[in-house]
């Protein structure tokens, strides 16, 4: 654990060349290091989502967090911005990797960044995550409990949650998967199917599913916590990025 980082926010170049907010923590000791990209969930970027970029600057990594949301609601509560892009039907999938491109790309210029990137979301940052790994080069990739990977949303998701399944043979990182046992979205039968596929094609990929577990199970300000599957699925990210992020 590194006891001396900064945090705050920062302008990045987004997708289309729009600059857009982000948080940014990062431990202050000079040793090189990799850089993990956050993609908050959808019910935007709010304080659980930055306390997890300040979580990985003290485990050693620089970490960036885009907010998703600036186009349509600068400045708004995270609960009103998810709101307002909600309404709109979503963050297109296109402004999205353009979004975590930019992000990538303010990490590798960060003065002692080693040049290596992993990504990581929950919920609909796990689908993005996805989406992310078989878009751009990355090093590494966490899925925690992303939905609508394998199957079509119910209704009155976003319109722009499609299934990606089909984009899997041009996933670019070994990916990491954390799911629940008791998830609906993603169901274990989902995240078996999509395990299949990966096998299929020979993409280097490790899924672990907790028994007793629900969706949001990392969320410690839900009923939903599961303290203990949280504090393995926490070690087993970290374990990850620690081999693939390294120097």
């Amino acid at each position: 654990m590194n006891d001396t980082l900064t945090a705050g926010t920062v302008t990045i170049t987004g997708h289309g060349g729009d600059e857009i907010e982000a948080y940014l923590a990062r431990p202050l000791d000079p040793a090189p290091r990799g850089g993990v990209v956050v993609i908050h969930h959808m019910p935007g970027y709010d304080a659980s989502t930055k306390e997890m970029v300040r979580r990985f600057a003290a485990e050693g990594f620089a970490a960036l967090c885009p907010n998703l949301y600036s186009r349509e609601a600068p400045g708004a509560s995270p609960d009103d911005a998810a709101a307002a892009v909600r309404a709109a039907g979503g963050v297109p999938d296109e402004r999205l990797v353009g979004d975590v491109e930019g992000a990538a790309a303010y990490l590798k210029a960060l003065d002692n960044a080693n040049g290596k990137i992993g990504v990581i979301g929950h919920c609909s940052g796990g689908r993005q995550t996805f989406l992310t790994a078989c878009s751009l080069p990355v090093d590494a990739a966490v899925d925690c409990y992303g939905a609508f990977v394998v199957n079509e949303p119910p209704p009155g998701m976003p319109a722009t949650m499609k299934p990606l399944l089909g984009l899997a043979p041009r996933l670019s990182a070994p990916l990491l998967g954390i799911f629940g046992a008791e998830d609906k979205f993603p169901a274990p039968e989902e995240t078996a199917v999509l395990a299949a596929e990966l096998d299929r094609l020979g993409k280097e990929h490790e899924f672990h599913t907790y028994d007793g577990a629900g969706h949001a199970f990392f969320a410690v300000d839900r009923p939903s916590y599961r303290p203990e599957a949280a504090k393995d699925g926490w070690a087993k990210i970290l374990e990850f990025y620690g081999r693939h992020l390294a120097a």
